[in-house]
């Protein structure tokens, strides 16, 4: 059964800290693009991080997130520093086979894409 499973959200206060890991079964990670998303009410669902195997992408989040993988492990993490209110949403994380030329957020809105069910995630000022 293919599952993703999120943890590690939370609140914080602005300038702080958190660290977000997305466990994965019934899949071969390693051959897969991962990434995170996340969506504040009354907003669409918006790319954060995404890895497509070598090929790395940051969307929005400026320096202060980093993303990384540890295949051994079956686990995607989600280091994000410096939080600002406005980083304050529901994450998820997200799974999909995709070739080395696909770009990384497009393919993760496929209907072959796997989603965890989210973690929230608030920044207080």
């Amino acid at each position: 059964q293919v599952q993703l499973v999120e943890s590690g959200g939370g609140l914080v206060h602005s300038g702080g800290s958190l660290r977000l890991s997305c466990s994965a079964s019934g899949f071969p990670l390693r051959y897969y693009a991962i990434g995170w998303f996340r969506q504040a009410p009354g907003k669409e669902r918006e790319g954060v991080l995404c890895i497509n195997t070598n090929t790395y992408y940051k969307n929005s989040v400026d320096g202060r997130f980093t993303i990384s993988r540890d295949n051994e492990k079956r686990v995607m993490l989600l280091q994000m520093n410096n939080l600002k209110p406005e980083d304050s949403a529901f994450y998820y994380c997200a799974a999909a086979p995709l070739s080395d030329e696909a770009e990384c957020f497009t393919g993760l809105r496929t209907p072959s894409t796997f989603w965890g069910q989210g973690t929230q995630v608030t920044v207080t000022s």
